[in-house]
């Protein structure tokens, strides 16, 4: 009996909603088992770092990584993998773009560690001790992995053959993708193992999208009544489907709430959150300044509405720091 494909599951700065979407086939996971022999999924079965790096290089056919770059290990991790793998996943928004993790590029790496381990309301650390990457007590040493300054994505780091978008891909997603993998034809290297149009195109409500749209000013979810059957964006919702890449079955708008860009752009964009911004933009009724301005104003955080999962992978990349946090950000990378 041939020996079946070898396949890793890991994952790095992220949610872990992407290893949920493996356990959501439910039974079809039983036909994933019969296709494939699955030889390092830490987060379901007891499989360490060693067994990994015992194996030949490029015995393994596929790894599905998901979740951004974060610290020394998942980089160490990442580059591991890379070399037995024949084939490396992005999976999912975190590995693909940054995801949600990537909005900490807002702040220095100091930041964020003192405000948790130093300023929430339910840590006490009088002394200000923050992590540090060697600890030494009673003769022993330990060393910790190092905790970077940004945060990337995954192809910012090793060579990515496809990409699985979505925060997670749907079941759907991921068994199509596995299929495309083990076919005899499997798609061209760097493709996205999506739809390449954009979400509007598998709305459930793109019938009832006006003509031409005019928006006097946007609101949040929490303050309307969303109608169930029509357009966001024609009842001054914020729905970033134009510029989002289709594939995740809308599931999003069928629960009543927009969507919020989780698989991406498609591949005639390069930075998704200009290409939402810019198309919000013109549909801003007023062209009178003063007027532009206060519509704008009702949209509370540009950047988590626009680069929610895409700003470590976008134009802007992060947040540049002043002079004195590069200076104590300038340790790590």
């Amino acid at each position: 009996m041939p020996e079946k494909p070898k396949v890793a599951f890991y994952w790095c700065a992220s949610c872990g909603g992407c290893e949920e979407t493996v356990v959501d086939l439910a039974e079809a996971v039983l036909d994933l088992v019969a296709a494939v022999d699955i030889v390092f999924w830490p987060v379901a079965l007891d499989f360490k770092r060693r067994d990994i790096e015992a194996m030949p290089d490029a015995s393994i056919l596929a790894t599905f990584l998901n979740g951004a770059i974060r610290t020394s290990e998942q980089e160490e991790m990442a580059h591991l993998l890379r070399s037995k793998s024949r084939l490396i996943v992005a999976f999912g928004a975190c590995s693909q773009l940054g995801g949600i993790p990537g909005l900490a590029n807002l702040f220095a790496r100091d930041e964020i560690l003192r405000a948790a381990y130093c300023d929430s309301p339910s840590t006490v650390n009088s002394e200000g001790l923050l992590p540090s990457t060697r600890y030494k007590d009673d003769g022993h040493t330990v060393d910790l992995p190092t905790f970077y300054k940004s945060v990337r994505a995954l192809d910012q780091v090793v060579d990515v053959d496809y990409y699985v978008p979505g925060c997670p891909p749907t079941p759907r997603m991921f068994r199509s993708a596995v299929q495309a993998l083990l076919s005899d034809e499997p798609p061209a290297k760097g493709a996205v193992l999506a739809p390449d149009t954009a979400l509007c195109e598998e709305c459930p409500r793109k019938d009832s999208k006006p003509e031409r749209l005019s928006i006097a000013e946007f609101k949040r979810p929490q303050e309307v009544l969303i109608n169930e059957n029509t357009c966001l964006l024609a009842q001054g919702v914020i729905c970033l489907g134009p510029a989002t890449r289709a594939g995740c079955e809308a599931l999003c708008i069928k629960g009543n709430m927009p969507c919020t860009g989780c698989c991406g752009p498609t591949s005639r964009v390069r930075d998704q959150g200009a290409k939402a911004l810019s198309a919000l933009a013109s549909l801003i009724e007023s062209k009178d300044e003063a007027e532009i301005d206060r519509v704008l104003a009702t949209i509370p955080d540009p950047i988590g509405t626009f680069y929610r999962y895409s700003l470590p992978a976008s134009l802007l990349r992060r947040k540049r720091l002043d002079k004195h946090a590069e200076q104590a950000a300038s340790v790590s990378k």
